[in-house]
């Protein structure tokens, strides 16, 4: 029996179960009335509405059935695998765990795809067996699903009376329902630091984190050559080429351009014309990172370094800092217009009336008193935004190339330090070497700064945010 055919029975059971405790309760309610002393109709003495007496028979039926198939999905290939190896089928089978183990997984595809072609004819022998296995211990493992949903039907029935609290237990199921799902995100934030951590202290044990931290050399591969770890980790340039392209180019393109855009989204287009623009801009927001990559290594690299080449700088390189920090800045608009518009915005009206009253300009207004009241949220934006580039990969993997250079010159190669990540980790690595394990060190770095970013905006915003009536 197919999984989805039995989660779809368990469900079943659940709408009959709510259905069948709900009109229950209801009669129970219908036969209890209590008398109220002031003439009033007579109430019933249902502590909780019929409804969540039926909720709570639902949730019975339903979550400790789901929770045994979700158990027993895990659970099931081990016990598939065991009972296939101890037919008589499995005994021409190596003795070798990895050629064994390929046999056995031709076996499984075999069984599940009928048309599948066999390389190995040992596997042909273990189709049946294992079709067998499989078939046996999914009908006992829905048996026992609709077992347990049927136990936990008739206990929930058992407590259903007029003072039972059902809705106190259902909204306390239901917070914990939600509780689990926040606890979701802040288990994965803890399992990502606590692997960071632990696969960089295990580079830092190779690697001296001051010669990591302060080195001005950058050459995983001489290390991985055996030529040593000293003066082979140095990333520097990696933090200067990351600073370089997502906080200084980039934010040069973002930050006048989306601040002007929040302005004339807010003061000067019509209400039709934001409709159509604010939508438009904020695509930007949703185009993938590689489509802006393609972009940059077709089309603006080369025009930046035949740029390059008329203003007469020699050695400008087809994949340069400038193409990449550019369109990584087009990228970022969005951020910093929203943030903005967002805070320009919550400025009450009577400000800018106030001083237009006084003979101020329109633009005068924008610069003395808008921008300074909406000032907070415009560098929390702007910081947001910088969290936001300095994590960029596709942009500078595609236009701004792999070299680890320390320059100023925006038309020569740099790299960053996501870029770095990504050739690290690809292909088949020997995650117990300096050079694999380096590529946790930089994750963890670019964390640390990232999540700094982001603590610093949020303060700026809390603490300078204005509150207007």
């Amino acid at each position: 029996m197919s999984g989805v055919a039995i989660v779809t029975i368990i469900i079943g059971l659940g709408v009959i179960a709510w259905l069948s405790a709900r009109a229950k309760a209801a009669r129970l309610g219908a036969a209890s009335p209590r008398r109220s002393g002031d003439g009033a109709p007579p109430r019933s003495l249902l502590h909780s509405r019929p409804g969540y007496h039926g909720w709570y028979a639902a949730l019975w039926v339903a979550l400790p059935a789901l929770a045994f198939l979700s158990i027993w999905a895990n659970i099931m290939p081990g016990l598939v695998t065991e009972r296939v190896l101890e037919s008589p089928a499995a005994a021409s089978l190596p003795e070798d765990g990895f050629a064994r183990g390929a046999i056995l997984g031709e076996a499984r595809n075999l069984a599940k795809n009928p048309g599948a072609i066999a390389f190995d004819q040992r596997s042909q022998a273990l189709v049946e067996p294992y079709r067998e296995a499989h078939r046996f211990y999914s009908i006992g493992g829905a048996l026992a699903a609709v077992m347990l949903a049927l136990a936990g039907a008739a206990f929930a029935f058992t407590r259903i009376r007029p003072d039972f609290r059902a809705r106190t237990r259902v909204e306390r199921i239901v917070m914990m329902t939600l509780l689990c799902a926040s606890l979701i995100a802040i288990i994965t934030t803890v399992g990502i630091v606590a692997s960071l951590l632990w696969e960089s202290l295990r580079f830092f044990s190779m690697v001296n984190p001051l010669d990591f931290l302060f080195g001005t050399k950058w050459s995983p591969q001489s290390a991985a050559l055996g030529y040593g770890n000293d003066d082979a980790f140095g990333a520097i340039p990696l933090f200067w080429g990351t600073i370089f392209i997502g906080a200084i180019i980039a934010m040069a393109v973002a930050i006048p351009l989306g601040l002007m855009s929040a302005v004339y989204l807010t003061q000067y287009a019509k209400p039709a014309a934001r409709a159509w623009l604010k939508p438009i801009l904020e695509v930007l927001a949703g185009v993938p990172t590689v489509v802006y990559g393609y972009f940059a290594a077709l089309t603006i690299a080369p025009n930046m370094r035949d740029f390059a080449a008329w203003v007469g700088i020699s050695g400008a390189s087809s994949e340069s800092a400038l193409a990449a920090g550019l369109v990584m800045g087009v990228m970022i608009i969005p951020f910093v217009s929203s943030m903005a518009d967002d805070s320009i915005a919550s400025v009450p009206q009577s400000m800018r009336d106030g001083s237009l009253a006084m003979g101020a300009t329109t633009s005068e207004t924008i610069r003395q008193v808008l921008i300074p009241a909406a000032l907070p949220g415009v560098v929390g934006g702007v910081l947001l935004a910088v969290s936001r580039a300095i994590g960029e990969t596709m942009i500078v993997v595609m236009a701004a190339g792999l070299a680890a250079n320390m320059t100023l010159n925006p038309f020569a190669s740099v790299t960053t330090v996501t870029t770095q990540i990504v050739q690290l980790l690809t292909g088949d690595q020997e995650f117990d070497s300096a050079k694999t394990l380096a590529a946790f060190a930089l994750g963890l770095v670019l964390f640390i700064v990232t999540l700094l970013l982001n603590i610093v905006a949020l303060q700026v915003v809390k603490r300078y945010r204005e509150a207007y009536e």
